[in-house]
């Protein structure tokens, strides 16, 4: 199985609320191993994904769906 991941930078920092919200939804997409948040850094999300299964652009487009200024950044 391949393992890929990335980050996605916010553009601005969210609440611990809806930033548990956001990974747990990503995490619960197909394809994704895990997504969380930096604690040092928390407007910065680490996604690992399965790249057979899902595509960067399919989990940033989830996190657009938000209304989530962000930003895809490679690892």
């Amino acid at each position: 199985m391949n393992i890929v991941d990335f980050m996605i930078h916010l553009q601005a920092e969210l609440p611990p609320n809806e930033r548990a919200q956001l990974e747990s939804e990503i995490s619960d997409m197909d394809g994704v191993m895990s997504a969380h948040f930096n604690s040092r850094y928390p407007h910065m999300m680490e996604v690992a994904y399965n790249p057979d299964v899902v595509s960067s652009g399919g989990v940033f487009g989830h996190v657009s769906q938000h209304g989530i200024v962000a930003e895809k950044v490679g690892l």
